[in-house]
């Protein structure tokens, strides 16, 4: 990462680290601070979660979700509300506020000391959980929610198979059902069997049992209520032949490829995508993301979600180090760079 001369003490300037080029060094700089418009609160930032997805956009490979360049990254955040824009209710200065906010398409990222935030985007933060873990949660609790609630409207009894359960969207898609009441179960890898039964869904070794053979041993071959596919590819093939004949509902946030509906319709099954960033692309329906993010505060504290966030941690001058560590599928959980004030 380079770094360029910036001035913090002046009242209209902040420090932020901006990506110039793809696959470029990020920089970090002085720019304009932003204003609070109508409708917005200005936050001040104190942590930045991040996502495989804001890799991707770093080294300009997410198409779906390209940033315009120069851009400031980063589409999670956890900070404190420093003043607020006209029209906006609910917030006051010096609340505790996290989202899903920016660092897509024109809107700035949260890796920058402010941000001038849409106020329907956000929350208030639990109370019983830090900045650190406010900020890892938004973009993998949306896009949970959003598959589970949303499209297949979970509720209590059912069967859920989560792909992918030791993932980030993976591991509260478990916790998000079994609040709901559900019965769930988790594909991993066999070193992910105690982090998966830890969130309380029962394992299954994708690389040793068949689709069929967990099927019929669980559901005894009728599949599942539910399957949120958190994997794609293969996996979301799977996905169709696991469901439940007649009722089942397949959802999957990672649906990019082409797939055979074949067999998803041999058993009178339904399908949903998820696209989580619609609201920050188009501008429309972000008032759902700050309620589903209230939903989350509530769960938070009542102990019934719990975030996996890697106990490394990477400050302004770290950001290219935590995207590296993405990058390479090292991160144990989600990472998180803290903001300096």
């Amino acid at each position: 990462m380079t770094t360029a001369s910036s001035n913090t003490s002046n009242a209209s300037s902040m420090t932020a680290v901006l990506l110039r080029a793809h696959g470029a060094p990020l920089q970090t700089t002085s720019v304009d601070r932003p204003v609070a418009g109508a409708g917005q609160v200005l936050v001040r930032i104190r942590a930045a979660g991040l996502n495989p997805l804001d890799a991707k956009i770093r080294a300009g490979k997410a198409g779906h979700a390209q940033a315009q360049l120069p851009a400031v990254l980063g589409i999670d955040m956890a900070g404190v509300v420093e003043a607020i824009g006209s029209g906006v209710s609910g917030f006051n200065v010096g609340d505790e506020v996290y989202g899903m906010t920016g660092g897509v398409g024109r809107v700035q990222g949260s890796l920058a000391q402010f941000a001038a935030v849409d106020a329907a985007l956000l929350a208030h933060t639990p109370a019983n959980v830090g900045m650190r873990e406010a900020a890892a949660l938004p973009l993998i609790f949306i896009t949970a929610w959003e598959g589970l609630v949303d499209r297949a409207h979970v509720r209590s009894g059912q069967k859920v198979l989560v792909h992918g359960g030791a993932g980030g969207v993976g591991h509260i898609a478990v916790q998000i059902a079994r609040a709901f009441g559900a019965d769930v179960y988790a594909t991993g890898s066999a070193e992910q069997r105690e982090v998966i039964t830890g969130y309380g869904a029962t394992f299954i070794d994708y690389r040793t049992a068949t689709v069929e053979e967990y099927v019929q041993q669980y559901t005894a071959g009728e599949g599942f209520d539910i399957v949120y596919d958190t994997v794609g590819g293969a996996t979301l093939d799977a996905s169709f032949i696991a469901a439940k004949r007649y009722h089942g509902h397949v959802v999957s946030c990672l649906g990019w490829g082409t797939h055979a509906l074949a067999p998803l319709s041999f058993r009178a099954a339904t399908y949903s995508g998820v696209f989580t960033l619609m609201p920050l692309l188009t501008g429309k329906g972000r008032a759902h993301h700050g309620e589903i993010m209230e939903q989350a505060t509530k769960l938070i504290e009542a102990g019934k979600i719990v975030v996996q966030v890697d106990p490394r941690r990477f400050g302004f001058d770290q950001a290219d180090a935590a995207y590296d560590v993405i990058d390479a599928g090292g991160a144990r959980g989600k990472l998180v760079i803290e903001i300096p004030a």
